[in-house]
């Protein structure tokens, strides 16, 4: 057993036995005690034959106060991590695998994130509060839902239309909502009104939110200096973690028969989101974008057409934290000084910070069809099209940099045409199964590009890049079986193989430069390295196999799942030295196909204690444990989550929910050598929640971190927060970023 800051950690086995044992507690009182009253919050999830694990809105309504990431919604699902990035934009990781290796479908869109560094992921443009369903398809995942993926598929769905009863006029309702938190400042709000006849529904909703950098919970480096003269920042503040949002969508519905038709118009607006493991900032980020659908129930099932088209103009620079000034000094109080790059034999004049833009255009057309074809088979078929395009320049700023504009992807392509078939049956009363197929037809192709000059070998590069040939095809193909054995009324299980197939993004195959100060720019892992890409990557390749024991109550009041899970991934794009690589730094790595193997196994339960005066008291957890390897070169993967647990005691009376929880991470000492990424050691939390609700007012409030403990993120990159950070080995290297300290919530809803 280890020890992490006086509280244990305990290992895979232990947890194992630990949590069976306190299930044949709980059956045993049940035994002895039958006629007695439980009461238990809902399950924080259902199982399907898909695999998928539906957040309850009871977790949903619970974390919405404490949180402005929809990404952080899912932390209590099993077999879900988190990578570190932005206030707003963290990266959901399934099983190991993270970012475009998962599908993320907003409202029945594919979104990308359009920026070298991935700023903008597709649930960054929903807010929490606007979250009507979160889904979460891990590992195996029916082709009707998992497309140009390997790790899994992640469904966020606003609220479904309401619409007013037969023989009442209309039907109003809204909502307003607001918080504030201690540890950034952090205020915002929501509001969200809804008009509705018998067939026709109106809504409306948007979002607010600002907060300033955070606090760790100590000291965590050993400089102020920020590089901006009079700027500094305490030792234990986290530089670049502030952030402001605002959000707005209006919905139109329209009923009539068996025919639903539904419009989204939706806006964002981010002024700002800096970021303490990237180099720039997000300093802009504008999304406008129309999703229309059509559902229509038929004699034989159901028929859905959608159609969306979104449009985002990104903008990066270096926000109040990072020097903006660099060049050559010119005289008294001048702010800039020398990075260490010469022009024609000269030294730079100063550079007014380095902007970079990213335009991109997503549409997308989908057609599914469910069909009945008995009492037990249904048969989905389906076709998909997406159209992508994307301008990443960056324009010349001063200090040598020009006189050109930098093209690090021109008029990128990347279109998308699906095909899937899938049946689920009902075999007897113990077996049910499903079977599908997916083929994907990915091109992708790019124009020629340029650099700002001839420095740095950028015109060498360019030209060498310009002459090869830049259009690729893979024709991709999806194979998935599940099938699910009901042994008891106490035990199911469901197991599953799967074949899946992910074409590399446009910024894996077109970003060509390996200068340094460009290379750096291009990365969406947060590991302060540089990225260079490879326009013959191959499509990446998994295999996977996992099965789930589901024991639980005849009426599920407890429930003991554990899912182990093996993949394999042939093709699997990872970093590669380059010259000039060493240890303890910052290098430039080439991405590259080589070979991964990922296996864990994912332990959740829940379980009532007991049920007195005081109130009902449960107890629910959930364990996770991934390894991964670099089968290639035997290294392990890269921001792998260590061995993990979050336990909670619940308690309900009357209007009151609370929730007192432990989170226990043990050390990442697994790691990858050729990204020199960091290790971290292990932690543990205490956070208190507590809700109140009333007729139309919930009040939520709760301290996160409550001991004010000092530990690093093991997912959360590492800290490139303050100062130099346009020169690649300025700042400096090894400090993980730290999670934050200390923090007290408290936000209300009033609908009406």
């Amino acid at each position: 057993m280890n020890n992490v800051k006086g509280l244990p950690v305990f290992q895979l086995g232990q947890l194992s036995i630990a949590i069976a044992c306190i299930t044949l507690a709980q059956s045993a009182h049940a035994q002895t005690a039958p006629n007695e009253p439980i009461l238990v919050e809902a399950p924080i999830e259902q199982r399907s034959l898909e695999g998928a694990v539906q957040v309850e809105q009871s977790v949903l309504n619970q974390l919405r106060a404490a949180t402005n990431d929809s990404a952080s919604l899912l932390r209590d699902v099993p077999g879900v991590s988190l990578n570190g990035a932005g206030g707003v934009s963290s990266l959901p990781v399934i099983h190991g695998l993270a970012d475009d290796r998962l599908r993320v479908k907003v409202d029945g869109m594919d979104l990308i994130a359009a920026c070298p560094n991935h700023m903008n992921p597709p649930l960054s443009y929903m807010d929490p509060s606007n979250i009507g369903l979160l889904k979460v398809f891990a590992g195996i995942t029916p082709v009707s839902v998992g497309g140009d993926s390997i790790g899994g598929t992640i469904v966020a769905d606003k609220p479904e239309p309401e619409f007013a009863r037969s023989g009442e006029s209309s039907l109003t309702k809204g909502e307003i909502g607001a918080f504030y938190r201690s540890n950034n400042n952090a205020v915002g709000g929501n509001a969200a009104a809804t008009h509705a006849t018998e067939n026709l529904n109106i809504r409306y909703s948007g979002s607010w939110s600002k907060a300033d950098n955070y606090t760790a919970g100590g000291d965590f480096k050993t400089t102020t200096e920020t590089g901006r003269p009079g700027h500094t920042l305490p030792l234990d503040e986290v530089g670049s973690t502030a952030y402001e949002t605002q959000n707005h969508t209006l919905g139109i519905a329209f009923k009539a028969g068996d025919d639903l038709f539904e419009s989204q118009f939706s806006y964002q607006d981010m002024p700002e989101q800096l970021y303490p493991n990237q180099r720039m900032d997000l300093l802009e980020n504008t999304q406008k974008l129309v999703n229309l659908a059509w559902t229509r129930r038929l004699d034989w099932g159901i028929l859905e057409a959608r159609a969306y088209h979104e449009q985002v103009d990104h903008f990066m620079d270096f926000g109040a934290d990072k020097r903006f000034w660099y060049g050559a000094l010119s005289g008294p109080g001048n702010p800039c000084s020398p990075i260490g790059f010469m022009v024609d034999g000269k030294a730079n004049t100063c550079a007014a910070g380095m902007p970079m833009y990213s335009e991109s255009e997503n549409t997308g057309l989908t057609l599914k069809a469910d069909i009945d074809l008995s009492a037990d088979d249904l048969l989905r078929l389906g076709a998909e099209y997406q159209h992508y395009r994307l301008d990443d320049y960056w324009t010349a700023s001063g200090g040598g940099m020009g006189p050109d504009t930098f093209l690090n992807i021109n008029n990128g392509k990347r279109d998308r045409a699906a095909v899937f078939a899938e049946l689920e049956s009902q075999l007897n009363d113990q077996w049910l199964t499903l079977v599908g197929m997916r083929y994907e037809h990915v091109q992708m192709d790019a124009d020629a590009v340029h650099g700002y000059s001839m420095m740095a070998g950028q015109a060498t590069e360019s030209a060498t890049f310009n002459a090869q040939d830049r259009s690729q095809t893979d024709h991709n193909i999806d194979l998935t079986a599940l099938a699910r054995y009901q042994y008891s009324d106490n035990l199911d299980i469901e197991m599953g193989l799967a074949r899946k197939v992910r074409s590399p993004n446009l910024y894996e195959r077109y970003t060509w430069s390996s200068w340094p100060m460009a290379a750096t720019m291009n990365n969406f892992v947060g590991d302060g390295n540089g990225y260079v890409g490879d326009i013959n990557l191959k499509p990446e390749t998994a295999y996977t196999a996992s099965a789930t024991f589901d024991w639980h109550a005849t009426d599920r009041s407890w429930v003991f799942t554990a899912t182990p899970f093996y993949t394999r991934v042939s093709d699997y794009v990872d970093a590669v030295k380059r010259p000039g690589w060493a240890d303890d730094q910052f290098n430039v790595l080439q991405y590259a196909n080589q070979s991964a193997r990922l296996y864990g196994i994912d332990l959740s339960m829940q379980m009532p204690l007991a049920s007195n005066h005081w109130g009902a008291w449960g107890l629910k957890s959930v364990v996770n444990y991934t390894d991964g390897k670099n089968r290639t070169t035997g290294e392990d993967l890269y921001n792998i989550m260590p061995l993990n647990g979050r336990f909670t005691l619940t308690h309900q009376q009357g209007g009151w929910d609370n929730g007192i929880e432990w989170v226990v991470v043990d050390d990442k000492d697994s790691v990858s050598d050729v990204r020199n990424e960091v290790a971290t050691s292990g932690y543990s939390l205490i956070n208190l929640r507590a809700s109140h609700s009333w007729k139309q007012t919930r009040l939520d409030f709760g301290v996160e971190n409550l001991f004010d403990r000092d530990y690093a993120l093991p997912t959360g990159g590492v800290y490139t927060g303050q100062g130099r950070t346009m020169s690649m080995n300025g700042i400096p290297w090894g400090i993980a970023v730290p999670g934050m300290g200390r923090s007290a919530y408290v936000g209300v809803k009033v609908t009406f």
